[in-house]
């Protein structure tokens, strides 16, 4: 593999990020013969988060997350990550996700992966109790077990386990973990999932695969004497354990704090609660582990189409009446089924209208308090639709620049905030066919 150094420092209103990195030109490891080579400024801008544990903020540009992504833009980024896992990989398999950041990514790297492993198994973390049959009130009977992510704004996270006795033995046998974020910056995160999912049973874990759009953690690789401010080698922090890791773009960060900073006030995220709001069944993408993500997104493509019929005052589906500017967006950790849903539409717009004048783009709400300022250029803040009482956001989306928002919920689309339904150009597809 073939190295470029490059170095440079962001500045940001509480202080001086600076970052030393490395774009990796290489054929991938799975021997495609498909080069790839991602710039520093091709995937990531820089902002100012609301949490006093950290106060940069690495912004994805193919995440699809802060910043509106072409659906293209974004498979060809989980396509290339999951390139780059290797061959021959001790089975059986589970790819694990981050909420609420990366479970769109971990369900993009593992349908990829699926074409060399078809038995892998997703399962993303959930800030979200779940219930179903085989669970208490509090859903703690299908918990598997639970981590925290300790710079993150909503610390504690869910990991739940199957009803299925089959899937279950699978999941508890994984010899091979690929675990799946948007970014990697201490590697704490890693050990923590790795420590409680071999405390919860998968004991027969041989190889961990930290896969990551980009990894900050790679300076811990070198030898220093363990201190405060570096943890140990990840290495010889999962004991017994073979570890590697996978990314477009590597590096370090190195933050300084301006002097007297302006004290900060993080809203009130970090809950695991279930929330007033039912949850609609959108099938299985993750939350529970699965072989087929994509299991709910035919009928909500059918709720989509149902809305969106009904919106027009048309008694079918009329494909033609599609405007050319899409906004489709998520809502927290429910943005695989909508990004499925962007992508379908951005095929169908380019058919339609040749390539030429059509944008269809993705992203998503979110509970991550960041500030204005950087890759931050607008934000908009309301009550979450799940019926927790917090504020969720939505950035740089300025609602006049698009003809058709498309504003995809796993709850009831009366659920929303009364600014999204007051907006003319805003479509509301709920969870379960007949929702707008």
């Amino acid at each position: 593999m073939l190295n470029e150094q490059h170095s440079t420092t962001i500045t940001l209103p509480r202080g001086t990020l600076d970052l030393t990195y490395q774009t990796n030109s290489a054929t991938n490891k799975n021997d495609s013969g498909k080069s790839d080579h991602y710039q520093l400024e091709d995937l990531l801008g820089f902002a100012q988060r609301i949490n006093p544990k950290r106060a940069f903020l690495f912004v994805s540009k193919v995440l699809g997350r802060h910043i509106p992504v072409a659906p293209s833009t974004m498979r060809e980024a989980f396509t290339n990550l999951a390139d780059l896992v290797p061959n021959h990989l001790p089975q059986p398999i589970l790819v694990i996700g981050m909420a609420e950041t990366a479970v769109g990514l971990s369900a993009g790297v593992h349908q990829a992966l699926q074409t060399r492993y078809p038995q892998a198994l997703l399962l993303n973390s959930t800030r979200h109790a779940q219930h179903d049959e085989s669970s208490d009130a509090n859903g703690t009977d299908s918990l598997l077990t639970t981590f925290c992510e300790d710079h993150s704004h909503a610390s504690h996270h869910l990991i739940y386990q199957s009803k299925d006795s089959v899937t279950q033995e699978q999941l508890l046998t994984s010899k091979t973990l690929i675990m799946v974020d948007d970014e990697a910056s201490t590697g704490n995160t890693c050990v923590n999932v790795v420590t409680a999912l071999r405390e919860a049973g998968l004991t027969q874990l041989e190889q961990v695969h930290l896969t990551t759009l980009v990894d900050w953690s790679l300076d811990q690789e070198e030898h220093h004497p363990q201190s405060d401010a570096k943890p140990a080698r990840m290495a010889d922090r999962l004991s017994g354990i073979e570890f590697h890791r996978h990314h477009l773009l590597s590096g370090a960060w190195q933050w300084t704090d301006a002097p007297n900073p302006e004290p900060i006030t993080m809203p009130s995220v970090d809950t695991t609660a279930a929330g007033s709001q039912t949850l609609g069944d959108t099938g299985n993408w993750g939350r529970f582990p699965t072989l087929d993500s994509t299991e709910g997104f035919a009928n909500y493509l059918s709720s989509f189409q149902a809305a969106f019929t009904r919106s027009n005052g048309n008694e079918i589906f009329d494909l033609t009446l599609l405007p050319k500017r899409i906004l489709v967006l998520g809502s927290n950790e429910f943005v695989w089924l909508p990004f499925l849903l962007a992508e379908w539409l951005e095929a169908e717009s380019n058919k339609l209208n040749g390539n030429i004048d059509s944008t269809v783009s993705f992203s998503a709400l979110t509970r991550s308090p960041i500030a204005l300022g950087g890759a931050i250029t607008t934000m908009l803040s309301f009550s979450d639709n799940y019926g927790l009482g917090m504020t969720n956001f939505a950035y740089n989306v300025e609602p006049s620049n698009w003809d058709l928002i498309v504003l995809c919920i796993e709850t009831s689309a009366d659920s929303v905030d009364a600014m999204w339904r007051s907006l003319d150009n805003v479509l509301v597809v709920g969870a379960g066919y007949g929702n707008s």
